[in-house]
């Protein structure tokens, strides 16, 4: 039976969620935990895939997983999350048909970016994201990767502020490397003034214009959903929610300490 999976993880410790050798990833976490409770046997075996890879330090609410099993009465949250460190979990799981393949089968991806927003004209990164929405060729927003074609098609992109901090959205049929982060870097600098909106139009036309761009901070991104065109029908883990929500609260708690710790090392006048 082939099961698929929503998983969450925070990135930070996290050298990517590809497995790599000798490196702490998401996938080689993963593959420890269903190994040992016999969920699994091999990966490759289990037509173990995801619906994307993201880079070191990005965090994820809502990638997709899926393999093949002979034991799917074990392969539910609850057990996995048990055999997981507590920065990983999973919270909701389906029965997918056996062609299923998180990544082909996904028609888009939604990202959020939190960034400061204490630095920026948010009217202004506002009108420069509207350019950004619809076909474009992003090879001016990405790592060059090999690909065959570095045109996308970004669906939405939302521009929010919450208190000191701005939220972008952004939903896409498919992403470039380093494509969410470098779009942040570009709206950032048309939202500090470094350019302008008729610099970020030649950015969208890299036949007659290339400039390499650093892409924002990995921190801040989060993958937040993978649409497919058929719903999945996923039965969400109440115990599974809960149990991430109070490790997140240890988390916040021990961030919120240190945010005031930092403060107070900054020498008074």
């Amino acid at each position: 039976m082939r099961v698929a999976l929503k998983l969450a993880y925070i990135g930070t410790n996290y050298h990517g969620s590809q497995i790599h050798p000798n490196t702490m990833t998401i996938e080689g976490k993963m593959f420890e935990a269903l190994k040992e409770l016999g969920i699994i046997d091999d990966p490759k075996q289990a037509n173990f895939t995801s619906a994307g890879r993201t880079d070191a330090g990005v965090h994820a609410l809502g990638q997709v997983v899926a393999f093949n099993t002979d034991k799917p009465e074990l392969a539910i949250p609850r057990v996995i999350n048990s055999k997981l460190p507590n920065s990983i979990w999973t919270w909701g799981h389906a029965h997918v048909p056996d062609d299923f393949n998180p990544r082909r089968n996904a028609v888009s991806r939604s990202y959020r970016y939190i960034m400061s927003g204490e630095l920026y004209d948010i009217s202004k990164i506002r009108s420069a994201s509207k350019l950004l929405i619809g076909s474009h060729d992003f090879a001016n927003f990405c790592t060059n990767n090999g690909y065959k074609s570095t045109v996308r098609n970004v669906e939405r992109i939302d521009v929010r502020v919450s208190g000191a901090l701005t939220k972008i959205d952004v939903q896409a049929n498919s992403f470039l490397w380093n494509m969410v982060r470098k779009i942040v870097t570009a709206l950032m600098m048309v939202g500090s003034d470094v350019r302008d909106i008729e610099w970020l139009k030649q950015m969208l036309e890299p036949e007659s214009y290339e400039e390499g761009i650093e892409p924002a901070s990995a921190y801040g991104l989060t993958l937040t959903k993978v649409n497919y065109p058929q719903p999945i029908e996923w039965i969400e883990d109440g115990y599974a929610i809960r149990r991430a929500h109070e490790h997140i609260h240890e988390h916040l708690i021990r961030h919120r300490v240190m945010a005031e710790v930092l403060e107070n090392l900054i020498p008074q006048d």
